[in-house]
């Protein structure tokens, strides 16, 4: 394993640069406009989870955004996982962006843009406090409401992630933990980089319009049937969540997380559930003995 640098590196439009030298253009359509895609894996003691998977989604995203690849999936993996190990990073949280690239004009004509690609690690992060996780999340449904397939289909990993940071910024003016968004039509969606799911008595239920299918929100339902869980993609209403025994949210950067609350009502005991530490921990099993992961180093176990 690499000595972590004193400045961790990134991978810049076919180079791997200190972070003090990395530059993008300010035409670039990103800037500009949001116009991009982008990826989050984790790495866990030597393995990114479930990367090919992660890729894939990416391809996808480039394919709707009719955004030409820079780079083949072989040529992207090998990319994410060199930049990991210039980091000397074992345990990390990787991004990967596609932007559109620049023609040097300030326009929204895409014509004569070349596409960019950034890559970057760093230490694994948390996105909720340990004491967030051991009481229970606290939601409140915002006013912001997630964007229909006909506006700007959730299942595409866009750079343009206006909506969702509005969404947070209500939520933080509300002092709770975290926003829950509905479509125009009173459904739940998601959090802010989170897929939900609700239990009732042997069911599980996730959200199945307007989201996107998370790499975690796969492996929680794998994890679920594993266990004998019916798991139901429908439409969920608040009614639905309020009276549930069990919520929690999972995402690739956060793990999986437990709510204790939603709209000030509690869930369940109004502490996290059995459900959720069973899925917790069987994803960080997951993660530490390297299932459906891509080793970082030569010689590592797959």
């Amino acid at each position: 394993m690499n000595a972590t640098p004193t400045e961790p590196f990134l991978y810049v439009n076919g180079r791997y640069v200190p972070q003090s030298q990395a530059t993008i253009s300010v035409f670039d359509h990103v800037v500009l406009y949001g116009d991009g895609a982008f990826e989050t894996a984790v790495a866990w003691r030597g393995h990114v989870f479930k990367l090919d998977a992660h890729l894939d989604r990416l391809f996808r995203s480039l394919a709707a955004l009719a955004l030409p690849a820079p780079h083949t999936k072989d040529e992207l993996r090998e990319i994410m996982l060199e930049t990991v190990r210039r980091n000397g990073l074992q345990d990390a949280y990787i991004k990967v962006l596609v932007t559109r690239g620049s023609n040097n004009t300030p326009f929204l004509d895409p014509t004569g843009c070349e596409a960019g690609c950034i890559v970057f690690a760093r230490p694994y992060l948390y996105m909720a406090s340990s004491d967030r996780i051991a009481n229970g999340l606290r939601l409140k449904t915002v006013a912001v409401r997630r964007p229909s397939a006909d506006v700007l289909d959730p299942r595409i990993k866009s750079l343009n992630y206006l909506n969702l940071v509005l969404a947070k910024i209500e939520a933080h003016a509300a002092s709770v933990d975290e926003a829950l968004l509905l479509d125009r039509d009173g459904h739940v969606c998601e959090c802010p980089g989170y897929n939900v799911f609700s239990l009732h008595g042997d069911r599980l239920r996730t959200p199945r319009q307007d989201i996107l299918f998370g790499i975690t929100r796969e492996t929680v339902m794998e994890m679920a049937a594993e266990q004998g869980l019916a798991v139901e993609e429908t439409a969920i209403e608040l009614y639905d969540l309020y009276t549930a025994d069990e919520v929690f949210l999972c995402s690739t950067a956060g793990g999986i997380l437990p709510v204790r609350e939603v709209d000030g009502r509690p869930i369940g005991e109004g502490v996290p559930g059995p459900l959720f530490t069973r899925m917790r921990d069987g994803y960080m099993q997951r993660l530490a003995e390297g299932v459906d992961g891509t080793p970082l180093y030569v010689g590592a176990a797959s």
